[in-house]
C-alpha cells in the first residue's frame, strides 16, 4: 500500500516538473529525467518485491 502511494506521487511530481512554463523552458529536462529515473527505480524495486 505504502508504494502504491508513492509510486502516485512520484507520478504526480513528474507531470509537474515538465518545462511548460516560461520561466522554467530554459531547465530543459532535467528535473523530469531525475525524477523519472527515481520512478523507473521504484518501479523495478516494486516488480521485484524488494519494496
Amino acid at each position: 500500500m505504502p508504494s502504491t502511494i508513492l509510486l502516485i506521487v512520484l507520478i504526480l511530481v513528474l507531470v509537474a516538473v515538465l518545462p511548460t512554463w516560461g520561466h522554467s523552458r530554459s531547465w530543459g529536462y532535467a528535473p523530469s529525467g531525475t525524477i523519472g529515473l527515481l520512478l523507473v527505480i521504484l518501479i523495478i524495486l516494486v516488480l521485484t518485491g524488494r519494496l
